[in-house]
Order: C-alpha cells, then structure tokens, then sequence
C-alpha cells in the first residue's frame, strides 16, 4: 500500500494516499493481536480495493474485513494478548483527556490479562496510542468521536471486571449496587444503572400471553456478560470500517482498481474451535482458487495452443469443500442444530459422525466423542465442537440491546441500531462480519420476520466468501507467500523444516515442480516481433510474415529446439531463455550506445578546449596589469604609515607624563587632608561616643524598669479582666434564663434554704463557742481567786523574804491573764462580724426573696387577666386552627407536586421498557415482569392524613396502574394513545385537585383576612369606647376649637383662590396662551408658598398660646397643692374672676397636647440614646474580646523562645494584614458595586435629560415656527427601547443554552440579580406583542425543561440550585407583574404598566413555574442539609464553646472517652455559622426573595434543632449539666447571628424551643416527682415521653447531688423528631422596580443574535 501511495500519488489536493495509509495503524488497533506465533497478528480478514483514474492516480479506496476473532475480547490463551486498542488505552490512561475512563494498568483488567505478559518486547504502546490517534484524526474523526470510540472500549474492560455473585439456591445470582466498575461502564455507555444491573442477571421470556422474567445462573450470566462484551466491540469494529470507507470513498469515476486481501493463513492450534474452522475453511476456498489459476489454466492454455504436452497430476481440494459446504455438509449439519429448539454441541458431533463417517476428508477421533477431523490440503485438524452451536448463533439478549439503544450518547445508541439497507458484502462478515445480530427474544416480534436476523455466522461467513472468489475471478491475481522463518520469533534464526512445511502447505513445491516441467514465459507474435526486432537481420525485414520472422530469428538465436514451442498465437519459452533473449538484446543496445558517446565526446571536448583557452589569455593579462599598480600604491602608503607613527608616538608619550605628574600631585594633597581629618575625627567620635553612652545607659536602665513596671500592670490588668469577664459570663448565662421566673423561685428557695441551714450551723456553733468561752472564764476566775487566796496565804507564812520572786510570778500571772482578754476580745470580734454578714446576707435574700414573689404576683395577676379575655382567646385560637389548616393544605399540595415530579422521572426511566411491551400484563403466582419494578417508590400513606388525601392516593395509583398496564382482565390497546391519555388523566386530574386545594387556599385566607379586620374593629371599637368614657368632655371642646380653626382658614384660602382665578383671567386677556401657562404657574406657587408660611406662623401661635395656658394652670394647681391653709386672695389676684368652661377645657386639651409631644420626644430620645448605648456596648465587648485576645496571644507568647516570639509576631501581623485586606477588597467590591449602579443611574438620568432637551427643543421649535409663521423640517426622533427582545425561532436552542444550560452564576457577578429571568420575560413579550402563540409556548416550555435539566445535572451545587430559585421566581413575579390583573398592578409605574402582556394569559404556565420553584426549593433546602447535617452533633453537642466545661463532668463519666473524633470530623459552631454565611451570601448575592431566605433558615434552623435533641434523647454520656449550659451558649450565638443577618423574623428561634427548653431541663432541680410535674408544666414545647427520657438519662454532677429516678410513661407521644420534616414553602408576590426598558445584556452571555425593539 505505501508503494502503490509512493508511486500513484492523488489526483487532488485531497491527500488520499495518506489516508489510505493512515487506516492501516487504526485496522491494526483494533483487529491486530500476540499470538504465540506472531507478535502482530491479524485476527481478521481484509481486502483493501484502491481506485484508479485514467491517469493512473488513486482517487479512493474501499476496505472490507471477514471473520473478526471476537473471542479473543473475552478469552486469551497462555502467551497471548487482546487486541492492541485495549492495551494502547491503558498504557494512555494518564493522560488528561482519557482521565473520566477511569483506567488503570492492563493487569488490572480481566479481559487483558489472562494470557499472563501484557507487553510486547520492543514496542511502546503509548507511542502506538499516539498515532492511532492521529491516524484517527487524519482520516477526518472528530475528537469527540474519538473520546467515544475510547469510551465504548474501556467500557468493555470495566464489564469484564464486574463481580457477579451467585445465590445459595445455584439458580440466581446478583451484582452489588456498588458495584465500581459497572457504575463506569454505564457511566460511560450513558444508560442507566439499575436497569443494566437488573437485565445483566435476568432475561424474559415473552409467549402469546404472558411474559415472564427468569433470573440466570452464575455460568449464563457470564456467558451473557461475554457476549455482550463481544457484540459491542463487534458493532464498534464495523462502525470504524464504515467510517474509514466514508473517509476513503470518492465520487470521482473509477478507471481501474488494484485490489489487496490481506487475509489469515491456515492455522492449527492444540485446541481448534469455530474461528480455526471457519479460517481453513477460506483457506481452502482461497486454495481451490490459487490451484485453477496457475494449475488448471496453465495446462488448459497449452493444449489450446496446440503445444505438445503431457498431463501432470496436481492436488484437488474440491471434495474437502464439498464437505464443508455442500448441501447436507458440516455448516448446513451446524445451521440445522442450531435451529433446533433444544440442540447441542454432541448431537451435532453425532450427526457428523453418522452423516460423513465415510468420506475421506472426515475421520472421527478415537478417544473422544466430541471432536472430529477434517483433511484438509496442509494437514489434519481436529476441532473441538464445544461452543460451535453458541458461536454460530451468536446470540445477545434483546433486553440488553435495548438498554444500549437508549443510551444517552448519540454514537452509542447508533451502534445498535438495526441497518436495514446494509449488504453483507461490505460489512465485516462472521464474528462482527455484519451489523446485524440475532437477538434471541423471549417472544416472537410482532411483524413479520426478517430474514436477515435468521442468518447464522457461518451462513454469513459463506455468503461473504463466494462474493470474495467472485471479484477474484474478475480480476488478475498475484500470489504473495509469507514465511515465518522459525516458531520462536526470533532474528536471524532460520528453521529449514517449518520453511519446507510452509512452502508445501502452500502449495509453492507443487507450483515449482509445474513451471519446471512447462513453459512459463510466453510472448504473442506481434509482441516478439516489437521487443526483438534489433536482433533480425536487414535482410529477414523484408519479409511480411512476422510469424516466419520470428521462427527464423529463434532458430539462428537458440540452438536448441526444445528451449522454445511455436503455439497458434504465442511462443512458448523454458525457464531462462526470455533473459537470454533480453541479454542479446541489450548488448546491441549497449554496443551502439558506446559508439554515439564516443563520437559526441571527442566534439564537446574540442569545443571545450578552445573556450577555455581564449578565456585563459585573457585573465593572465588583466591580472598583471593590476598586479603593478598595487605595488606602486603599497609603497607609497608604507612610507607615508613611518612618518605619521612617529608624530603620534611622541605626543602621546609627553600627554601621558603630564597626566602622571598631576595626578599624582592631587593624590598626594588629598591623602594629606585625608590623613588629618581623620585623626580629628577620631577624636570627635570617642568624646561623643562617651556622651552617648552616659545617656544610653541611663535611658535603658529606665526603660527597663518602665517596662517591668508596665508589664505588672499589664498582667494584673489582663487577669482582672479575666475574671470581670468570667464574672460577666456567669451573670449573662443566668440572666438569659430570666425568663421562667418560677423555674428561678424554685432555685432561690433552695438557696434560702441552705443558707438558712447555714446560719443555723453558725448559730450552733456560736452556742457552743459562747458555752466554751464562759466555761473558760469561769474557770480562769476560780483559778484566779484560787491563786490569790494562795498569794495572801503565802504572804502570810512568808514575811518579806520571798517578795521578788512573787512579785515576778505576779507579774507573769497578769501578762498571761491579759493574753486571754485580747484572744477572747478577737474571738468575740470574729464572732460578731461574721454574725452582722450573715444577717445582712439573709436580710438581702429575703428583699430578694420578696422582690421574686411580687414579680410571680404580678405575672399571676396577668395570666388571671389573660384567661378572663375568652373571646380574644377564641379567636386567636380559631386563627391558629385556620393557618394550621392553610399550611397543612399548601404542604400537602407541595408533597404532590413532589410525588408528581418523582413519578415523572421514573415514567421517563421506564418508557423504553413499556414500549417493549404492548399488551397486558398478567400477576402470576410466580414472579413476572411487574415484580422486576416492584422496586420503584409509590404513593406514601404516611404523608397523607385525611380522607381527601386517601382520594387523591387512590386516583394517583389508578393513574400510575393505568400507565404500568397492571390489572386483570383490562383489553389489549395500542401503546402511544393509551400511554399518553394515560398520562394525561393523571395531569389532569393532579391539575384540577391542585387547583381545588389553591380555591380552598384562597377562602381560607380570605376568612382569615376577615376575621383579622373583625378582631382589629372589635378592638378599636373597645378603645374608642375607653377613650370616649374617660374624655368626652375635652374631646367635644377639642372639636368645636378645630371646627373654628379650620373654617377661619377655610375662608382665607377660598378668598385667595378667588385672588388666583382673577389674576390667571387678567392674565389671560393680556399675555399671550404660550407664556400665560407658566406666569400663571408661578404666580400659583408664589400663593402657595406665602399661604404655607401663614399657616405654620398660626400654628406657632396657637401653641404658644395652648403652653401659655398650659403653664398657668400648672402654676395654679401647685399654689393649691402647697399653700391650703393660706387665703386664695394672697396668692392669686386673679383668683376671684370666673373662668369659662371652654377655656378651661382648651387648657386641658393644650396640656394632653404638649404632653403628648414631650412624651414622643421623650420616647424618641431614649430610643436613640438606648441604640447609642448598644452600639457603644457592642463596640466596648469588640474591644474587650480583641483586648481579651491580644492579652492570651501575649501571655502565650512570654511562654516561648524568643526566636519563636518573633515568628509567632510576624504570624500574627500576616494574619492581621490579611483580615485587612480583605475587609477593604470587600469595601472596594461594595464601592464598585454602588459606582456600577450609579453609572447605571447616571445612564437612565442622561437619557431622561437628553429627552428632555430634546422635548425642550422641540418646544421652541414649535414656538419659533408659530412666530415665523413659516414651514421648516422636523427631524424624525429615535424611537427608545421598549423592553421587548426579538429573536428568530432556530435561534431559541442558542437562546436556550447560553442563557440556561451552560450559563453560570460567576458569569453574572455584578450585574442586576436575576437578569436570565427579566431577558426571558422581554422574549415573552415580544412573542406576545406579535401575536405568536407557538412561540410562547416553545419558549416557555424550552425554558422550563432547560432548568431541569441544569438542575438535575447540578442537584448538589448550593450555589447553581439557589440561582435558578431566584430566576424561576422572578420569571413568576414578572409573569404576575406584567399580566394585567389589578391585583397585582398595584405597585407598578405608569412606564411599567406599559410593558404588560397584551394578548396571552399565561395563569397556567405560572402554576407550572410554581410548581417549578418548589421542586428547586426542595431541592435547595436538600443540598443544605446534606452539608450542615454532618456538623450538627460535634458543634452543637461535642465541641467546647465554653473553656473549662470539659472538666467539669459528671462523676459516673469522668473516665469516658467522648464521642468526637478529632481530626477532620469535629465541627465547632464557627464551621455552622460560616457555611451559614456562605449560604446567606450565596442568596442575597443572587437576588433571591428576603421571604423565602427567611423560610430556607427556618428550616434549617428546624433540621439543627431536631437532630441535636434526638441525640441528647438517644445519648446517656450528653445529658449532663454541662451540656445544658454548652446547649444554652450555642443557641444564643445562633440566636445572635440571626439577629445580625435580620433573620429573627423568620420564626427559626421559635423551632430552636423544644431544645432550649431541653437544655434548661438539664440545669434545673428534677428531685422530686412534683419537680417533674412543673417541669412538664412549663415544657411546653416537649413532650411528656421527652421530658421523662431526658430526666431518667441526666447523669448527676456529683456524688451527693441525688439523681432523677423516674419509671417511663406509656404515653402515645413521639419521642423523636422527624428531621426530614420540610415546611410547606410559600412564594409571596414581590415584584420588581426595574423596568425593562432600564436592562442591560452584557456581551459575556454571547446573545449578540437578540435584537432590541
């Protein structure tokens, strides 16, 4: 093929040599393999036909291929491979485009490794992979094509390696459902998972009446997985052949065409099946074929010649195809065996046996009863028939197939489809000869049978075989013979035997021995004469006779008469004597041509001679002329050099010594200087050095103690903080608990308690103290008196001589008795002071004590003036009942909505196999194709808990039983119109309930509305009442004083509008219309202004006058109030007038008046100075906390080196710079942001001022042209924008994708939030305003499964899913905005009310956007879960907010290890907060409605609260103290971030009350079983179940603390929560400000094809 490339080259520019070269790297891919004989073997047959026109250039080519080996995909013998594809592929498999096939190295693969080595020595098949692919590239396959092409292939390998498990029972088996490598392979063939994995175990059987389903065996499961295997590599060979002919097909006219086949050689192996027959048997064909060609028609042509000859005997291999072939032969026995119901590989072997036991080419083996032997011409085979009848029927199960036809992948799903047109000729014929394949179904098609599909291999095989010895039989063949030189397949190793038993296998001996024997050159008459005409003499020309010619020239040339035979129109020649001939023929050639060269060479030389000497005289006498003048010239120059040298030389020489001697001058006064400032330098430096010194040394001797001193401080300080701040803490966590006061009552009594016990312990021990203390000076005072009775008695007996030594004793007695006076004076001291502490303690409790029960007091008065309030109790009640029910109905319509889209997604997975089929389906005992989708989830009844639901269950699984066809006796129908009326009574009827429950929605709320106006009048009725009973008087004063007011200005401003209307009429008359307009309007401004400045004048007086009185009457009643006793007379001098009841009664309303307004102003003022306090509070806890920081940083950092000190400081800089910088990188995106949105303003208010100018000049214009009274152009304005978007209708698929599918949400950062939306809704109006129904319908549909789609792709991206939540949202709002309902009209600009829909009502489309958003709701708040539930337990239950509480334990638990694990599993509440913030960012960011992120909080507030209590429920080790206290810290952090985000609105704190009320529970007095009971009386948010489990599992703090010992109650209640509990979602009408005239496309979208209206 490269010669024929080389030599013909293409007759255009279309490289097809290339090309044609080109598919031999990619044939030998995938159909080449090791064998043990060769390391490159073809495992198929080919013939390559190249096309040539007139002038012998290739214009195409065409290729088919015969019997692909497609075992081998599945089996390799010991020292063999699988094709190379599989090996290049994994030997690439780190590259990045081939990552997604998910491949490994070959020895990890079943289908690679079972011959052992998986290399080839010496070939590199990453390199091969290389050029496969640019072969693949060059034959014009698209890279996309390639990736798939890689895709179905590696495919094959990961089937290979899926485990398939076999049941106890032998007669079933399974594949798990996590299964790695199925997952790849349907990932990459595109079907899906569980029904792959559902057919790769079973098959169906399909009768007249019934189908059934039948599981397989462990050995038929394989088999079917490895015929599966093998058809899909087959049908994707035959794809690739296809696409190769495509490539190399032309439309040229072919002249002429040079046909190659390429094709097996015979084989015998030690074990022969199907593929080794059916390759001898087309040996044998190709044999027959190569015998009548140069046997058979070689002597055929010499007895028609009439040459003498006798016959030689050859073999004859026709009675060997016979055999095979003929009727009744080996296929026509195998086809028939295999039609045959039951039939098998013995049966056919005895058939064999009995049918050809005496032909002489068939012998049956002596040991075995399942083999049999052909002869064929090269040798005896022996063939195994085990797995001839399976091979031959090459059979693959429909359901399988079908699977891959609906795949999602377009080339995928074409490989499998039936080609009805295609000829066997061209596809590959046996084993993936033919793009057809016999599906054995379970029951027999409705149409009529094709007779292609009956067609086994072997008929295909035979079929493909006689076109093959037709086209060689048209055409000229030429043998070439390939001889492996040795079975080792080694260089430069010859083996003689196996090259003889080649050469005679081939029949070549045979074809020597004839050519021997014959004569195998020939020339015709005429052609003799034209090639040997040189070698006839002149005179034999003159003859006419060219065959006597001939005959006289061979007979003078060839002695010997036996070297050559004179035929009727040719002359034979023995071996040799035509290059004998030719040897005569080119020495008379030669001996002329040596006689011309010599005679044209003497004369070029002669004329050569003279040119050159001519040309020689020439140049010697122009060189020597020029010669003389460059010596003369060089002379001249040398002498002229001498005396300009010598100049240079001498002056350079005097410039160099004046330089030196001046430099050095200079050098030497510098160093001079140099030296001597130095020196005074020196000594200038050493006396300021000791300056310094002194000063230095002083300075850090003051530092240093400044800074000891500072750092003492410092640390008290820090440590004082602490504790402040510990203190703080404890006062915070119990003032947050402030709240159940009764709770608190309970726990302050048993505190009055103890320290009651206490001061009576002190009491006692003072009794007993007192009791010492008097016994111990009444004893001191016997001892006393007792010593000075002995004193006197010894100063009696003794006279005066023993006086000093008394004396001393005296004196010791007295120290020793005042040493007990002041120790008993201490203890009294202690004893009083401590007795004084403990009275005032207990006097503070019991003012505490009393200031507790006036509060509970008050709280009873309250809740007793609450309970007396019945009728504002009832209908607060009915309220409640009538939301509840509102909720309950829009969750159940949303639980619809959800099964609907549930139940639409299966329908879609299962469409292809109800087509399948047609008719009913029966329930059988035994298990039938309904049980197969048993599996699939239906309607809960759980969700469902009224009789309306039951319904609606009922008519949803008659619609889902009407589309699965299931039931008894129901009549056979056609598929399309039952299917899709099916579908359609169930949308209809889940429309009509849905629009029933929306009809109930409405009432509802409307009796809600009503019931909320009646209790709002009822309660302004009662105040109005009140107020009426309690100021009547003042009010009836107040009134008639307004009345007068009003009609005082009434009058003036009916007189100043007469004023106005004169003036406008005189100016009327006067002035002309043109400028009367404007005078008039601003004399009615100056009017107005000058009436607003009277009336704020008179109001200014009127209250001065009212605080005038005001201030008189207060006067007044404190004159009374101080001085009874004293006359009035003295007091007030004006007391005896009389004072009118009206002026009394407008002072009395001027007091409630400036009351009033000091009390606003009062309010407003503490508002704001309370807002100050908080904020300055909240900045003084910031600084506290980054104080408190900074303070534990440095503490920490004293404890390390100092090397460490400086790292750990720079860290702490970096960190601080980085916080920085990324507060100002937020600061400059809000700066951008708003500069966007001002540029965006700035653009609307230039356009708006552009059309005022150019109204404004129109105007004068027009007023010019009044004046002139004369005619001039008016230039045509541009129309504005509209807020309509035009397209055409083949560009909505690109509208569709660049604006749905591939859009993403980076891409529209900083544009206005929900742009896709408002660009949809300018697309809609377009369509509307042209009156387009089909459009819109398109459009919207288009749109709305484009969603879908992204979200299904995307279902776990947080960030895309709250993105198309926005969108569809907005979409809704604008639909409602822009409908032309006036309910929804109200909000709208006049601009706006211009942009509505004019001719479509589009009511339905918006429930099925709402029905959309809920699906994308659900599908958010699923997303969210999933992320924050892993969190849960470890932050809220686990991790330690609050330092130090992990010591402190219960007793039982101390040595317990907890349950968080730490590494990357812990969570604290920061990684809560953040990825809450992440999710609040992520929302606001995109637009979303503040209502719904409200309600997505609300339930996951939900979510946190339900999975932290049903742990603390289920957990003994978390039911502690400490937990109660780490549960309160959390919740009031989380409490606080909702607060900072304004989500305290949202109701989340209210679902956080069953565990707030939990961790109270654990800190409370839970002792008795009359604590329990008030505990249950005010846990109101937990149940009885939950209350008694969390009390028999709270651990005790310690030992002495006695623990709650409760027995469970058999209560109904759910002890659990159901965290999957999702509350009904309701998306209020929010429309939009924009208008869409104000809407920017930005050119990153690429919607450059919408053009603006």
């Amino acid at each position: 093929m490269r010669y024929f490339a080389t030599v013909g080259g293409s007759a255009s520019d279309t490289n097809i040599e290339e090309k044609v070269l080109a598919s031999s790297p990619i044939m030998e891919a995938i159909g080449n393999a090791k064998t043990t004989r060769n390391d490159n073997s073809s495992r198929f047959g080919k013939y390559i036909q190249i096309g040539f026109d007139k002038r012998y250039h290739i214009i195409g080519a065409n290729m088919r291929t015969y019997l692909l080996e497609k075992s081998r995909v599945v089996f390799q013998a010991e020292d063999e491979r699988n094709y190379h594809i599989f090996y290049q592929l994994c030997a690439a498999a780190s590259l990045p485009e081939l990552k997604e096939l998910a491949l490994t190295c070959a020895e990890d693969f079943f289908y690679t490794s079972q011959g052992g080595d998986t290399s080839i020595e010496g070939v590199d098949d990453a390199e091969d992979f290389e050029k496969t692919q640019q072969a693949f590239t060059l034959l014009g396959v698209r890279e996309s094509h390639q990736i798939s092409i890689f895709k179905i292939i590696a495919s094959i390998l990961h089937l290979g390696n899926v485990e398939i498990q076999a049941e106890r029972d032998g007669e079933s088996c399974s594949i798990s459902p996590q299964d790695e490598h199925l997952s790849n392979f349907c990932r990459l063939l595109g079907v899906e998972h569980s029904q792959m994995e559902h057919w790769l175990c079973h098959r169906k059987l399909v009768t007249t009446s019934e189908t059934y389903v039948k599981t397989m065996s462990l050995q038929q499961v394989v088999n079917a997985r490895n015929a599966l295997a093998k058809h899909i590599y087959a049908q994707l060979f035959s794809w690739i052949v296809e696409h190769v002919n495509k490539s190399l097909q032309t439309s040229l006219k072919q002249h002429s065409f040079i046909g190659v086949l390429d094709i097996y050689g015979f084989e015998t192996f030690e074990v022969n099946s199907f593929e080794q027959f059916c390759i001898n048997y087309a040996n044998e064909k190709l044999q027959q074929q190569f015998n009548s060609h140069v046997f058979k028609l070689e002597q055929e042509e010499y007895m028609k010649e009439q040459i003498p000859w006798t016959l030689i005997d050859f073999y004859d291999n026709q009675p060997c195809i016979d055999l095979i072939e003929a009727k009744l032969g080996i296929l026509d026995l195998l086809d028939e065996e295999c039609k045959v119901p039951k039939g098998t590989d013995q049966n056919w072997a005895q058939k064999l046996y009995d049918r050809h036991s005496g032909s002489q080419h068939f012998q049956k083996p002596r040991m075995s009863n399942t083999a049999f032997i052909v002869v064929h011409f090269a040798d005896k085979v022996e063939y195994l028939s085990d797995g001839f009848l399976e091979k031959n029927r090459d059979t693959v199960y429909e359901e399988q197939i079908n699977i891959l036809k609906a795949s999602k992948f377009p080339l995928v799903a074409d490989l499998f489809h039936d080609d009805k047109d295609s000829v066997p000729a061209t596809a590959t014929a046996g084993k993936g000869s033919s793009s057809k394949i016999n599906i054995r179904s379970a029951r027999p098609p409705l149409k009529a049978s094709n007779k292609e599909h009956k067609k086994t291999v072997g008929h295909q095989f035979r079929t493909s075989l006689h076109l093959l010895m037709e086209t060689l039989n048209a055409t000229t063949p030429h043998y070439v013979r390939c001889i492996k030189p040795n079975d080792e397949k080694l260089p430069f190793h010859f083996d003689p035997k196996r090259a003889v038993q080649q050469l005679r296998a081939c029949g070549v001996l045979e074809t020597i021995r004839i050519s021997a024997a014959g004569y195998p050159s020939r020339w015709a008459y005429h052609d003799f004469f034209n090639r040997y005409r040189v070698l006839v003499k002149k005179r034999d020309l003159a003859n006419t006779d060219r065959k006597a010619i001939c005959k006289s020239v061979l007979e003078s040339l060839i002695k010997d008469p036996d070297k050559f035979q004179f035929g009727r129109t040719k002359i034979f020649f023995r071996a040799g004597q035509v290059a004998y001939l030719e040897k005569l023929r080119a020495d008379k050639f030669r001996a002329a041509t040596i006689m011309i060269q010599k005679t044209v060479r003497g004369w070029l030389q002669k004329v050569k001679y003279r040119r050159l000497k001519g040309a020689t005289l020439t140049l010697q006498r122009y060189c020597r002329g020029h010669l003389a003048r460059r010596l003369a010239q060089h002379l001249r120059r040398t002498r002229a050099a001498v005396v300009l040298q010598k100049q240079y030389r001498m002056r350079r020489a005097r410039l160099a010594y004046q330089r030196v001697r001046r430099a050095a001058v200079v050098i030497q006064a510098f160093a001079r200087g140099m030296f001597v400032r130095r020196a005074y330098h020196q000594v200038l430096v050493e006396h300021k050095a000791t300056v310094i010194q002194k000063h230095v040394r002083g300075w850090m001797a003051r530092r240093h103690f400044q800074r000891l001193r500072c750092a003492v401080i410092v640390i008290q300080c820090a440590f004082r903080r602490l504790k402040a701040r510990q203190e703080l803490k404890a006062l915070k966590i119990e003032a947050r608990s402030a709240e159940h006061l009764k709770r608190l009552n309970v726990g302050m009594e048993n505190k009055v308690v103890q320290l009651q016990r206490k001061i009576d312990d002190q009491n006692k021990e003072y009794k007993t103290l007192s009791e010492q203390l008097s016994a111990v000076t009444s004893t001191h005072a016997m001892e006393v008196e007792k010593l000075k009775k002995e004193l006197a008695h010894y100063q009696q007996n003794q006279a005066g001589d023993n006086s000093p030594r008394l004396q001393e004793e005296v004196e010791s007695l007295r120290t020793e008795l005042q040493r007990a006076h002041s120790e008993r004076k201490i203890l009294e001291d202690a004893h009083s002071r401590e007795k004084n502490e403990l009275r005032k303690r207990v006097a503070e409790l019991e003012q505490e004590n009393a200031l507790l029960k006036d509060e509970k007091e008050q709280l009873n008065n309250q809740v007793l003036s609450q309970s007396q309030d019945e009728l504002a109790q009832s209908s607060v009640k009915e309220n409640l009942l009538m939301k509840k029910e509102l909720e309950e109905e829009r969750s159940r319509y949303q639980n619809l909505v959800k099964e609907y889209s549930r139940l639409e997604q299966r329908y879609d997975n299962l469409r292809d196999e109800l087509t399948q089929a047609p008719g009913h389906r029966r329930n059988p005992s035994n298990q039938s194709s309904l049980e197969s989708d048993s599996n699939y989830p239906s309607i809960s009844t759980s969700e469902v808990g009224d009789t309306e639901d039951a319904l609606q269950q009922v008519e949803v699984s008659e619609a889902a039983a009407d589309c699965y066809g299931a039931g008894k006796g129901w009549p056979r129908m056609e598929i399309g119109l039952e299917k899709a009326a099916m579908d359609m009574t169930v949308f209809l009827k889940l429309q009509k309930r849905v629009r029933e429950l929306e009809q109930e929605r409405k009432k509802l709320q409307a009796q809600l509305e009503k019931r909320e106006q009646q209790d709002s009048k009822k309660t302004q009725e009662e105040q109005l009442k009140n107020e009426a009973d309690l100021d009547q008087d003042a009010a009836l004063a107040y009134n008639s004083l307004k009345r007068q007011e009003l009609e005082s200005e009434n009058k003036k401003l009916k007189n100043d509008l007469n004023e106005l209307r004169k003036a406008v009429a005189d100016q009327a008359t006067q002035n002309n219309s043109t400028y009367s307009s404007s005078d008039s309007y601003n004399l009615l401004l100056n009017q107005l202004k000058l009436a607003n400045e009277e009336l704020e004048v008179r109001k200014e007086e009127v209250l001065i006058l009212r605080t005038q009185i005001v201030s008189a009457d207060q006067r007044r009643l404190a004159g009374k109030s101080t001085e009874p006793s004293i006359n009035a007379r003295t007091s007030w001098p004006n007391s005896e007038k009389h004072v009118d009841q009206e002026d009394a009664i407008e002072a009395y309303h001027g007091v409630c008046q400036t009351n009033r307004l000091l009390e606003a102003q009062l309010q407003a003022q503490s508002r704001e100075h309370e807002e100050e306090v908080e904020q300055l509070k909240a900045q003084v806890e910031a600084l506290r906390e980054e104080l408190d920081r900074q303070q534990q940083t440095f503490c920490q950092t004293l404890l390390l080196s100092p090397e460490a000190q400086v790292e750990f400081g720079v860290q702490q800089e970096l960190s601080r710079l980085t916080n920085e910088n990324l507060d100002l990188k937020e600061l400059v995106e809000k700066l951008e942001k708003n500069e966007k949105k001002l540029k965006k303003q700035l653009k609307i208010y230039m356009k708006k001022v552009q059309d005022l100018e150019a109204a404004q000049a129109l105007a004068q214009s027009d007023r010019k042209r009044h004046e002139l009274n004369r005619q001039v152009t008016v230039q045509r304005k541009e129309k504005d924008f509209q807020g309509m978007l035009e397209y055409h209708k083949e560009d909505e698929a690109l509208l569709i994708r660049n604006l749905v599918t591939e859009l993403k949400p980076q891409a529209l950062a900083g544009t206005v939030p929900c742009l896709p939306a408002y660009i949809l809704y300018m697309c809609i109006r377009h369509a509307d305003y042209i009156n387009d129904d089909v459009k819109v319908h398109s459009l919207l549909t288009s749109t709305i499964n484009g969603i879908k789609k992204v979200l299904k792709k995307h279902n776990d991206d947080f960030e895309m899913t709250s993105f198309w939540l926005s969108n569809t949202c907005r979409l809704l709002h604008c639909l409602k905005q822009y409908s032309g309902d006036e309910g929804f009209m109200t909000q709208n600009t006049a601009k706006q009310n211009e942009h509505c829909l004019k001719n479509f009502d589009l009511t339905e489309y918006r429930q099925v956007l709402s029905d959309l958003s809920i699906q994308i709701y659900q599908q958010l708040i699923k997303i969210a879960e999933g992320l924050l539930q892993p969190m849960i337990v470890s932050a809220m239950l686990e991790n330690e907010s609050i330092q130090g509480l992990s010591g402190v334990k219960p007793t039982g638990y101390r040595n317990r290890s907890s349950s968080m694990v730490d590494g990357d599993n812990a969570y604290c509440l920061e990684a809560v907060i953040r990825q809450m913030n992440s999710f609040h960012t992520v929302m606001c960011d995109q637009g979303l409605d503040p209502e719904i992120i409200l309600q997505v909080f609300k339930q996951l507030f939900y979510m946190i609260n339900a999975v932290t209590l049903n742990n603390l429920l289920l957990r003994k080790d978390v039911c502690s103290w400490s937990t109660g206290m780490q549960l309160r810290y959390n919740i009031s952090q989380l409490e606080e971030w909702l607060r900072g985000r304004n989500l305290h609105q949202s109701g989340a704190v209210q679902t956080m009350e069953p565990l707030i009320q939990a961790a109270q529970l654990l800190q409370l007095k839970k002792k008795t079983p009359e604590d329990a009971e008030a505990i249950c009386s005010l846990c109101t948010s937990l149940s009885t179940q939950q209350i008694v489990k969390i009390l028999n599992l709270y651990t005790p703090l310690n030992e002495f603390e006695e623990r709650a010992q409760l027995q469970e109650r058999n209560d109904p209640q759910q002890l659990l929560l159901d965290f999957k509990h999702m509350f009904p979602v309701l998306f209020p009408f929010n429309p939009s400000s924009l208008t869409m005239d104000s809407i920017h496309i930005p050119a990153c979208l690429n919607l450059e094809f919408l053009n603006e209206v």
